[in-house]
């Protein structure tokens, strides 16, 4: 036997003993929780949880050693407080779950020949991710504002709005975000969309002319080190990228310029004078398909949902728990302030997943135990190229 295979073997003998002394702990735990089933008492106790951890690591001799004991006891009295709640089923009725279980129960089919809305004119990136996703004949409509579209589905006006939600180079699109929180609508599918920005003006007009140039602030972002190397030029933010290519095209000033997409410039019968200008040319859009009801499409590997977080410490931790000891990959954390409650943040996660799976069921009912104000957004497939 090697020294390495000695000292593993010192290791599973180590670990037989750590088994055995676990699982009494776990057996002693779960009468603790029945004993708080019987009195109704909560399964967080904050104050006795961190004298536990205190106490355990101050049986360490160096500082390092009792940080990596404080995380062993961390994660044991995580694994506990989970045995409890499945005991207690502390929040079995809270509304969290009761809406999910409404939510699932009014659940629709994939509307056939939908109208579809976006924010935007035609041309708009926003309308080419809608052809995407629903094919070339979709018929689309596009709004000034977000919140056109979002009430535009709340009066049934049409089937389904193609929305954007974050960008590669320049992140969340944080209006449709706080939407999505204000409205009772569900996320049924996703595209993404290759930005290539150009710079377009009127037909004959050349670069030396330009004086201002127009696009949404996204776009302006997306191109910042090409209109940093023309620090004279005027900046205007816009609704969106086609609007500012529609506003170029139907004005008469050959000093002006859009940063649209070569699509939209076509459209309007612009010139395009430089391309790409978009300092990243990995620049993608991702887009949300958001329904009026909840939809379950054939091949679905992602979920959605939001909730804000009750104030004790570690309440984010134990949720994110969730996720990696059901072996979820959590592949988006977005937070949002919530108006009108200062400091407070509303949480918006992507995590993989059927939520029909076997034991979904008891993942979302332990997130709705931690959790205040949980909505399931939807369960969509994720983008594939």
């Amino acid at each position: 036997m090697t020294e390495l295979e000695k000292y593993r073997q010192q290791i599973d003998d180590i670990d037989s003993q750590l088994v055995r002394l676990f699982l009494d702990r776990l057996e002693v735990t779960g009468k603790v929780g029945e004993y708080k089933m019987a009195r109704g008492l909560p399964v967080l106790d904050s104050t006795r949880e961190k004298a536990v951890i205190a106490k355990r690591s101050a049986q360490a001799p160096t500082p390092a050693a009792k940080a990596r004991v404080a995380a062993l006891y961390d994660a044991i009295l995580t694994i506990s407080r989970r045995q409890q709640r499945l005991l207690v089923r502390e929040g079995t009725e809270d509304e969290g779950w009761a809406r999910w279980v409404r939510t699932f129960s009014q659940r629709r089919e994939p509307v056939a020949n939908p109208k579809v809305v976006y924010q935007g004119e035609p041309g708009a990136y926003s309308e080419e991710a809608a052809v995407g996703f629903f094919g070339e004949g979709v018929e689309t409509l596009g709004l000034p504002w977000f919140n056109d579209v979002f009430q535009a589905l709340a009066d049934k006006k049409a089937d389904y709005a193609m929305l954007p939600v974050e960008n590669s180079s320049t992140g969340s699109i944080r209006q449709v975000y706080d939407l999505l929180a204000q409205y009772d609508f569900s996320l049924v599918g996703e595209w993404q969309v290759k930005v290539e920005h150009c710079l377009a003006a009127l037909p004959g007009v050349k670069l030396s002319q330009i004086k201002t140039v127009y696009s949404h602030e996204q776009g302006l972002m997306q191109c910042d080190r090409f209109l940093d190397e023309h620090r004279d030029w005027e900046r205007v933010p816009t609704l969106d990228t086609a609007g500012s290519a529609k506003q170029v095209g139907q004005g008469d000033d050959r000093t002006a310029a859009a940063i649209c997409s070569q699509r939209a410039a076509r459209l309007y019968g612009l010139e395009v004078l430089a391309a790409p200008i978009n300092h990243n040319t990995a620049n993608f859009t991702r887009f949300m398909v958001v329904s009026p009801r909840l939809e379950l499409r054939q091949g679905r590997d992602k979920a959605a949902a939001l909730f804000s977080l009750p104030h004790h410490t570690g309440s984010l931790h134990e949720v994110l728990t969730i996720f990696s000891v059901n072996g979820l990959n959590l592949v988006k954390l977005e937070s949002r302030p919530i108006p009108d409650r200062g400091w407070e943040y509303r949480f918006f996660v992507e995590f993989t997943g059927d939520l029909t799976a076997p034991g979904m069921d008891g993942i979302l009912h332990e997130l709705s135990q931690l959790t205040v104000d949980l909505r399931i957004l939807g369960n969509f497939r994720g983008y594939e190229e």
